[in-house]
């Protein structure tokens, strides 16, 4: 039984609601915190107290009220963030006395990491493999490289899931600034492999790698499955103690043979959490004890998002007989012993984002995030 009393933001992710039972199964008093309402962790039996905070980009110093207030009211001891609202919450913390515990590093250094371009350069005086990167801030930038276009992935230094990235392109189409610059980075054959990783100062306490077999468009997986790689884990070590990382971090790997290199690095929580399952070790690797592996085996999915995002790309690529019977055998990790509720919730959740969606004119995963995306300290 332990005594943490935790707040975890994201509420909205399945990757929140799978803390959430680790942490609460391990005896933590559990909230959950989010601007959505129907937020899909806010109906599980995990959920001491669910928080509903304004929004991240736009509540302004009412987030942080919100936020002291929630600390007060239910004893928080330690916030733990799942989504892009840790860089929001990092702002509040570095601007203010904050009565509990953020689990992850300042500021500066998650916008460090999170930027494509300087996690590269972190990597690299690290002396980790990582591929050939250009820095785009200007038509001349981009004109410099247009005779091999057709070589490179054109991404935005800040963005998330995939989003507006332009792999070898004939003509790429962008408008790199020094306000909003890109990178050009040298494509890299092989196979993508994510991982997910807790840390405290610098030491690596939790670690699953996985393949990402289906996903949301060019962004986050909907189905994975657990992979071993002592090269992952070894690139993992050396960049958590160069930085001396504290919270939780994500990468994207291409592996090509015995070749690894690292494309992206994501200060947050990822698939990789659901790899987890039993509630006592996982918290002490959250909360500075020892190191814990994961125990799942097989594919796992977020079967809802998996159905919504899987079936067309399956159809095109001629692979949809495959894709159902990986959809009827899948380990849903929505699915939890006596927690039946938040499967339900899904609908809710997707109703409350798809209205959001169409006030907007925006996509469903532009949606589900705008209100907590972080693009950048301007």
């Amino acid at each position: 039984m332990r005594d943490e009393r935790v707040l975890i933001t994201g509420a909205r992710a399945p990757a929140a609601l799978h803390l959430a039972r680790l942490l609460h199964g391990a005896g933590c008093f559990v909230a959950l915190g989010d601007s959505l309402r129907a937020a899909v962790s806010f109906a599980s039996t995990a959920c001491d107290a669910a928080v509903v905070l304004p929004s991240a980009t736009g509540g302004g110093a009412a987030y942080g009220d919100a936020l002291a207030q929630a600390i007060t009211q239910h004893r928080i001891t330690h916030i733990v963030p799942t989504c892009e609202e840790v860089f929001h919450l990092a702002g509040v913390w570095g601007t203010r006395d904050m009565r509990a515990r953020l689990f992850a590093p300042g500021l500066d250094r998650l916008a460090q990491v999170h930027n494509k371009w300087q996690f590269i350069e972190i990597a690299r005086g690290l002396g980790l493999p990582v591929p050939e990167t250009r820095l785009l801030q200007s038509a001349d930038d981009l004109a410099a490289l247009r005779d091999r276009s057709t070589s490179l992935v054109f991404k935005p230094v800040w963005s998330r899931f995939g989003t507006d990235v332009q792999i070898c392109p004939k003509t790429p189409k962008l408008t790199p600034s020094a306000r909003f610059p890109w990178i050009a980075q040298d494509h890299v054959p092989g196979t993508l492999v994510s991982a997910y990783a807790v840390a405290h100062r610098g030491r690596v306490t939790a670690l699953a790698a996985y393949h990402p077999l289906y996903r949301a468009g060019q962004g986050a997986g909907t189905a994975f499955a657990p992979v071993s790689d002592p090269a992952i884990a070894d690139f993992i070590a050396r960049f958590v103690a160069g930085t001396e990382w504290t919270g939780q971090i994500s990468f994207d790997f291409i592996k090509d043979g015995a070749a690894l290199m690292a494309i992206e690095c994501n200060p947050r929580a990822t698939s990789g959490v659901h790899l987890f399952n039993e509630p006592h070790s996982f918290a002490g690797a959250f909360f500075g004890g020892g190191a814990v592996k994961p125990d799942a085996s097989g594919l796992h999915a977020v079967k809802l998002a998996m159905t919504i995002y899987g079936w067309w790309p399956a159809l095109r690529s001629g692979t949809f007989g495959r894709y159902l019977q990986d959809l009827r055998s899948v380990n849903d990790v929505m699915v939890w012993p006596v927690d039946v509720a938040p499967r339900r919730q899904q609908w809710r959740a997707v109703a409350e984002i798809a209205r959001i969606a169409l006030r907007r004119r925006v996509s469903l995963q532009t949606a589900a995030t705008d209100d907590i995306e972080w693009n950048g300290p301007d």
